[in-house]
């Protein structure tokens, strides 16, 4: 197939990439490069990989990108509830309307795949701390971040309407592990980051529940949807993650301690938070044979190495952040 990857050269992105060149695939690269443009340097020799630098915001960029594309992965986003709340007006331009025309000028164009990165966080907070939430529960988004990728999905879900259309909205658990494009601010990553680093971490309610997943299991998930039967994934909702995932903050912190002994840890108690969430995934597991390649552990311990080996000393830098 030929393949847009928006935000190609992102946390998740840089990751797909490659995965998707090695499956044989072409593929497009349209992305801003606010953080730079080295992760891309492993495909860019590739004669199948094709670079595009623009703003999914601009309408011609996009329908130039989106030309003769069988299919879109939409990654390109303002990620997360704190950059999304740090500029309100400008997660909205990008994450709902942006991707909304996105949307519209892939139908327009005779895209048939169209696979949405979209969010566990859009359970919100779960009603019954004993269940599982699944693909037909509620959804409670509290966060703008959460918010827009709710209304995106019920665009795409409510375009379901044509022979060749097949849109599929992903529900990434919290993503971790490494990247060419690496993040600190991400749970795992950043407390293993600080633990290590600083010797010290402060942790907010730790009783609280959430899935994770790895960048590159979250990749093969991508990877997965565009090549399984259109009658499999066409208007379905996918959650991405393993139910064994499932996580509280003060599960990781336990996890991470063999590799930082000697770090102190502040629990600061707090009675209410409005996520929290255990996330079933059995839906992809039994629909499309879905199993993740590596757990929390595996990825702190890949975490750690990149810590204690110095590949990465500037911890501090914003290009680790969003």
């Amino acid at each position: 197939m030929k393949i847009l990857v928006t935000g190609g050269a992102g946390y998740i992105g840089s990751t797909l990439v490659p995965l998707l060149l090695n499956a044989g695939h072409s593929v497009r690269v349209l992305d801003t490069l606010n953080h730079g443009g080295a992760p891309l340097l492993p495909s860019w020799s590739d004669p199948a990989f094709d670079f595009r630098r623009g703003d999914i915001r601009d309408r011609s960029t996009v329908a130039s990108a989106v030309s003769g594309m069988d299919a879109v992965v939409h990654l390109a986003a303002i990620v997360g509830d704190p950059a999304c709340a740090r500029d309100p007006e400008l997660a909205r331009s990008v994450n709902l309307e942006a991707s909304l025309s996105l949307i519209e000028e892939s139908r327009r164009c005779g895209v048939q795949r169209l696979v949405f990165a979209s969010t566990c966080s859009n359970y919100g907070k779960m009603k019954d701390a004993d269940q599982f939430v699944d693909e037909e529960s509620e959804l409670n988004p509290v966060s703008l971040y959460a918010e827009t990728k709710v209304a995106v999905e019920k665009f795409l879900l409510a375009s379901r309407n044509g022979p060749a259309w097949f849109p599929t909205p992903l529900r990434f658990a919290t993503i971790f592990g490494t990247s060419p494009r690496m993040r600190f601010d991400l749970t795992v990553n950043e407390f293993t980051m600080e633990m290590l680093v600083n010797k010290r971490l402060v942790v907010f309610g730790e009783q609280f529940w959430r899935p994770y997943v790895h960048v590159r299991d979250a990749a093969r998930a991508i990877r997965l949807v565009l090549e399984s039967a259109p009658e499999k994934v066409a208007g379905r909702v996918f959650n991405v993650g393993s139910n064994d995932q499932n996580f509280q903050k003060q599960q990781l912190v336990d996890l991470i301690r063999p590799h930082a002994p000697d770090a102190i840890i502040e629990f600061v108690h707090k009675a209410e938070d409005p996520r929290d969430y255990r996330v079933s995934f059995a839906r992809i597991s039994q629909q499309l044979g879905f199993h993740i390649t590596r757990t929390v552990s595996e990825g702190i311990a890949e975490v750690s190495k990149l810590v204690r080996e110095n590949v990465i000393n500037d911890f501090g830098s914003q290009t680790y952040r969003n």
